[in-house]
């Protein structure tokens, strides 16, 4: 495993009350030379599909014939995965590459004392990609936001064009106290540098919100652009989007990407590329289904988070299976554990904690669920469920689960 410390160092040392620095990473931009070396951005915001929508227009980017470094987090197996080019995770010893370049231009920089914060590793992995980009020579970025808003990094690097996912209630009481005060942070990542934001329906408050942020943050010059999954001819067709909900974020995702190439003066893939390379996605814990290792049953492994997400999630493995044995569910404590409990109702489920010190799991459950701990996760343990199990819930759980089956991450897409 590469040495990781600049990514995380400054983050490790932060002192209690301390936020992340756009100032400081400006001048990590600036001592790596990434503000000389201006690759066009999309960036991709929203509540929840964000991985989808950022993975399916890097894949119709690339298709088209254009070098595309993808960001997305957080990871599933390996830290590798949060920086892809053409669909591919970078190897250990790119990754750490991008380890000393960023090591190097960090040491360079006046103490954290002197900033208002320090540097955040989701920000840092968005400069890496930059980075890899100039060293690859790719044509175009796609990089997914944290929480998004005018505190994250993409608005520091300014985006070209914005993909903006649907926004609900995630992140309440910390990106704002109700969901157009969301949805108008989480548009604040435009900027001077901005001439599209392509947005997923949303309601009437929540499109003032970001009508407002928009004419705010681009001088009035950008109106948002939505694309409607539901519109017959849209791309891609249904039979090349992803399952389940994740289907809307795949048609955001295409159609951010063909905005992205006409500002670029770039043409669409041809029709019969981009299918082959849309047919070809597949997306980890996204309603993934895998074998488990040494034994004879199967797993779908799927972050839904909140109760529409675990019933949609449990109606695709019965459409597939024909019914569920057990359910692997791990939500901590902010999530939709009482949605997700009114949507497995009558199904065997073992709810999962995880050991995270800054996750909660006190939420009262049902009596009839089984508890154990995630380090308890093994295919034995899965296999013992039966032939036909769910894991749902958390990044941080779906990605041990996805590990313990040996799934395949490393590639989402292939170029050709």
């Amino acid at each position: 495993m590469p040495r990781l410390d600049p990514f995380f160092t400054e983050w490790s040392a932060r002192r209690p009350g301390q936020h992340r620095s756009l100032k400081r990473a400006a001048a990590l931009v600036h001592e790596l030379g990434l503000d000389r070396h201006k690759v066009p951005v999309l960036g991709v915001v929203g509540s929840k599909g964000k991985g989808t929508t950022a993975t399916y227009a890097a894949a119709a980017l690339t298709a088209s014939g254009t070098g595309t470094v993808l960001v997305t987090g957080p990871s599933f197996r390996s830290y590798r995965e949060r920086v892809r080019r053409d669909g591919t995770s970078v190897t250990e010893q790119e990754l750490a590459g991008l380890a000393s370049e960023l090591e190097e231009a960090r040491r360079s920089l006046p103490p954290v004392s002197e900033f208002d914060g320090y540097l955040a590793p989701s920000g840092m992995f968005l400069i890496a990609g930059l980075l890899h980009a100039r060293n690859t020579g790719a044509q175009v970025c796609v990089l997914e936001a944290g929480m998004g808003g005018h505190r994250d990094e993409l608005r520091l690097i300014g985006p070209q064009v914005v993909a903006m996912g649907k926004v609900f209630g995630e992140h309440l009481g910390v990106l704002g106290d109700t969901v157009p005060e969301i949805a108008r942070e989480k548009a604040l990542v435009a900027g001077v540098h901005t001439q599209a934001l392509v947005s997923l329906p949303q309601t009437s408050e929540v499109e003032d919100a970001v009508g407002d942020a928009l004419a705010e943050a681009t001088g009035d010059v950008v109106r948002a652009e939505t694309v409607e999954p539901d519109t017959e001819g849209v791309w891609p067709p249904p039979d090349l989007r992803p399952p389940g909900l994740s289907a809307a974020s795949g048609v955001l995702g295409v159609a951010a990407a063909d905005r992205m190439l006409g500002l670029m003066g770039r043409q669409s893939a041809p029709e019969d590329r981009l299918i082959r390379v849309l047919g070809g996605v597949r997306l980890p814990a996204r309603l993934s289904r895998h074998a488990v290792p040494g034994h004879t049953g199967e797993i779908i492994v799927d972050s839904a988070i909140n109760g529409e997400g675990v019933a949609a999630a449990l109606a695709h493995a019965r459409g597939l299976w024909g019914g569920v044995d057990h359910v692997l569910l791990c939500l901590p404590d902010h999530k939709d554990v009482a949605g997700a409990e009114q949507a497995l109702a009558g199904i065997p489920v073992t709810a999962v904690r995880l050991p995270e010190a800054h996750l909660r799991f006190d939420h009262a459950l049902p009596s009839q669920w089984s508890r154990i701990d995630a380090d308890a996760v093994t295919p034995g343990s899965i296999a013992a469920l039966g032939d036909r199990v769910l894991a749902l819930g958390t990044v941080y759980f779906t990605g041990r689960v996805l590990d313990a089956v040996e799934a395949v991450t490393d590639t989402l897409f292939s170029p050709s």
